[in-house]
């Protein structure tokens, strides 16, 4: 293992990383120095990075979101005028997929255009899968690409058919991953992409780490 760290020492660590202690909670509580138990966070959400599912299928819900840029960050011109919200905005476009067995997937991606959302969707989700979204115009060629296309207009406040035509999973997932990516605080634009393959792996894995939790609170 990296770091030269001794066995009960990355146990302790990754104990209470999974309780989501803080790097300075950490470091108090196991001695080590803080750079050190920061490293060692660093190669934990590098290693979760790559315990994700490969490929969904049957019924996925599809959506972008944006994340970053806190505001007490901004210059004050750009806080003063505001910020646009959703597509346009200055904030980090990030892609997502949810299946409705309760997994996710999510990557930070440069723009939300067709070519972009298209490929990932076709890299991820097996044809002939029901593939649900907003109206954006990236996903109008889905059909074309041998997915059976839903469609959920936001613009008209509607959520859902009162079927299953609906990304709701994929909204309830979004609402989590900005709640904890708010609780950190300010988080470096180059780092963000290991956050938020720390935050997809505990959504995917919320039963165990609330059984961990209860287990190690007794």
């Amino acid at each position: 293992m990296p770091l030269y760290l001794t066995r009960d020492q990355w146990k302790a660590i990754i104990t209470w990383f999974f309780l989501e202690w803080s790097s300075e909670k950490i470091a108090q509580r196991t001695g080590i120095e803080r750079k050190r138990v920061l490293r060692a966070l660093t190669w934990i959400r590098s290693v979760l990075l790559h315990d994700v599912p490969e490929i969904f299928s049957g019924t996925v819900e599809v959506d972008e979101t944006y994340v970053g840029d806190h505001w007490k960050n901004k210059r004050k011109v750009l806080r003063d005028t505001g910020t646009q919200r959703g597509r346009g905005t200055r904030k980090q476009p990030v892609f997502g997929i949810f299946c409705r067995n309760g997994q996710v997937w999510a990557e930070i991606v440069e723009n939300v255009d067709a070519a972009t959302l298209l490929s990932l969707i076709s890299s991820k989700v097996t044809v002939g899968s029901v593939v649900c979204s907003d109206t954006w115009r990236a996903y109008t060629g889905l059909a074309a690409k041998g997915f059976v296309h839903r469609l959920v207009n936001h613009g008209d406040r509607e959520y859902s058919d009162g079927r299953r035509n609906h990304i709701n999973g994929l909204e309830g997932f979004w609402g989590y991953l900005k709640r904890k990516l708010a609780a950190k605080g300010y988080i470096r634009r180059d780092k963000l992409f290991l956050y938020l393959g720390e935050y997809v792996w505990r959504y995917n894995h919320r039963k165990k780490s609330d059984k961990l939790e209860k287990e190690v609170r007794g």
